[in-house]
């Protein structure tokens, strides 16, 4: 059956069902809106004229099928060409059409998806005669392709009954909806599981409806990598696609088949066993099965679809449905033969014996099949069973995957709480550190005001005892005049005996005054000396507390770690003192102190001779007196 002939059989389910007077005709209106549905489904460019220019010359009443007919194979289905859309979308058009009005959709133990794929496989099994009707043999083929595909004993008394009950069936066929209302209710075939069903069908649709030869997971061999993959590969008349995984949704390459193409065993190597290959015409593919029997299962199926291609056939069920078709006619030929020739020759005993032949040879046939039958039941069963095996072991796979993460999840959780421990720890010592780097920073400003009082007082109290040296120095010089005078007096005091009166009394009186005064100055002196030193003393303290604030905020501003601390020592060996400024200033007080000592020694033996002086010429007013 042609691309043509299978369209039509959807579109007369979408034309019957636009016909609601059952009259065989539909209005021009709904007319274009099924063009244009068609048009859209069908990829085709789209005409909206094309409708009125064909019936231009017609009343303005609903058209027949046979006026609707020439229009859709001119502007429709001439153009359509296989391949260049999706014919499951273009069924599943027409089933919304029709299903609305002819099927009622209650509660049943089929889904609305079971019955669109049952209504797909109807439509490919049913006759080419309208309207459309399948034979009671094309439905016993379907209902035991899904019990193999359930891994379930076919029981053929429902349909028996069903004939038995209907006798049109066995005559006449059954249509779609009978079908399905059938299937529905489970007067065709019981079911158990809904959900076992619903896999079998899609086994049998994938199968059937998309021409599906065979699919299962393989390894192949990369051609840039050069290693083992493992993926899932689905077999068609025309090709062969892997996939990473059964879902379809990672399409990983396709292999074409044409006539050149050939397969062939490979020995095994590389630890893979169950090898063959597929060769193209520039290409060379590598496939490693799990097993001997999977391995002839794909190179069976894949010679198959070669067949096909040498034979320039699509489809293997369409082919089979026509083998069928011959059969059937060929058996009704044989017993109308048969039937005639029994009734013509009844009294012979050698017709007998050749209807008794032909019996045995029919049920030699029917026995054949049904071992057949049986056969590949058990293949599926077999095959069944290790697609729930390896289904099993990648369940398990799965769930080991996902508890390895589960663990990772809580170790990175765990980690990340104490990351988050960790970091509040920090920022709780950090806030430490800041509340000791602002209290230090404060009472390095205290000791720095500090330091700065006292070092503004050590410079009064220099500048005082600098004025108090200058004033003593001064006095030093007049103290030296008298002496030299009264020298000079004593000398000449033969010759100033008239006027010894006033140089004994303002001459002795000024040198004891200006003796008093030094005196007063050395005493004024020696207070300023204790007071600069209690001065350089606090300016001592007030740099030590500078410098222990200023170290203490510098290890809290960059926390010295026990190699830093031990560097630091190595390296404090070469540091010269006298570039810090503590050390420097207390440099400037030694010094000041040999100094002052120094000048304290001068002025002492000066104060000594001055006192012996005084005391000399005490005595010598004294005895003058």
């Amino acid at each position: 059956m042609d691309l043509k002939s299978e369209l039509l059989k959807s579109i007369w389910y979408a034309f019957t069902s636009l016909d609601v007077e059952r009259c065989g005709k539909v209005s021009k209106s709904q007319l274009k809106v099924l063009s244009h549905n068609l048009y859209t489904v069908l990829n085709i460019p789209h005409d909206p004229v094309a409708l009125e220019e064909h019936f231009q010359d017609d009343d303005d009443g609903p058209v027949s099928n046979h006026g609707y007919m020439p229009y859709l194979n001119k502007y429709i289905l001439d153009k359509v060409k296989e391949g260049m859309f999706d014919k499951e979308r273009f069924d599943d058009l027409c089933w919304m059409m029709t299903m609305k009005k002819n099927f009622n959709v209650t509660p049943q133990r089929l889904s609305e998806r079971d019955c669109f794929k049952l209504f797909c496989l109807f439509n490919l099994l049913s006759e080419d005669t309208y309207p459309l009707v399948m034979i009671a043999e094309e439905v016993e083929y379907l209902l035991k392709k899904i019990c193999t595909a359930m891994s379930q004993e076919w029981d053929g008394k429902p349909l028996e009954d069903l004939i038995s009950q209907d006798p049109t069936v066995q005559e006449e066929g059954m249509s779609v909806w009978t079908f399905l209302e059938q299937m529905s209710t489970g007067q065709l075939l019981r079911v158990t599981s809904a959900e076992a069903f619903s896999l079998a069908l899609h086994e049998v649709f994938l199968e059937m409806y998309h021409n599906v030869l065979k699919r299962g997971y393989m390894w192949k061999k990369g051609h840039m990598r050069r290693n083992w993959t493992e993926r899932w590969f689905v077999l068609r008349s025309s090709s062969m696609a892997y996939y990473v995984s059964e879902d379809l949704k990672d399409k990983r390459g396709e292999i074409q088949l044409d006539r050149s193409c050939v397969v062939e065993p490979v020995p095994d190597r590389e630890g893979k066993r169950c090898l063959f290959c597929v060769k193209t015409h520039n290409k060379t593919y590598e496939m490693s099965a799990s097993v001997q029997r999977q391995k002839v299962e794909w190179t069976q199926a894949i010679q198959t679809a070669l067949r096909l291609q040498r034979e320039g056939k699509s489809s293997l069920h369409q082919e089979l449905k026509l083998k069928r078709r011959v059969q059937r006619e060929h058996s009704n030929r044989e017993r109308s033969r048969s039937a005639r020739s029994s009734c013509s020759s009844r009294s012979s005993q050698s017709d007998d014996s050749s209807f008794q032949e032909m019996e045995r040879m029919e049920k030699e046939k029917q026995d054949l099949e049904i071992e057949s039958i049986i056969q590949h039941a058990r293949e599926l069963e077999i095959r069944r069973r290790e697609s729930e095996e390896r289904e099993r072991r990648k369940q398990r796979e799965v769930q080991m995957d996902l508890e390895r993460q589960l663990k990772e999840a809580e170790m990175m959780r765990d980690s990340m709480q104490a990351e988050i421990q960790e970091k509040e720890r920090k920022a709780e010592q950090q806030k430490r550190r800041i509340q000791e780097l602002e209290l230090t920073q404060q009472k390095l400003e205290a000791a720095l005001n500090m330091e700065i009082q006292a070092r503004l007082e050590e410079e009064r109290a220099r500048q005082e005892l600098e004025r108090l040296l200058e004033a003593e120095e001064e006095k030093k010089r007049q103290f030296q005049i008298l002496q030299e005078q009264e020298k000079i007096l004593q000398r000449f005091s033969s010759t100033c005996e008239a006027s010894n009166g006033t140089v004994d009394e303002t001459t002795p009186s000024a040198l004891y005054s200006a003796s008093v005064e030094l005196r007063n100055l050395q005493a004024s002196r020696k207070r300023s000396h204790q007071h600069l030193e209690e001065m350089q003393e606090r300016l001592r303290n007030a740099s030590q507390h500078v410098r222990h604030w200023n170290v203490q905020l510098n290890r809290l501003m960059t926390p010295i770690t026990p190699a830093e601390r031990l560097e630091s020592r190595l390296q404090s060996k070469f540091t010269c003192p006298k570039k810090e400024g503590a050390l420097a200033s207390n440099e400037f007080i030694c010094k000041y102190k040999i100094r002052n000592e120094q000048n304290n020694r001068m002025l002492g033996d000066d104060s000594e001779k001055l006192e012996v002086q005084l005391e000399a010429n005490c005595l010598s007013q004294e005895s003058g007196c």
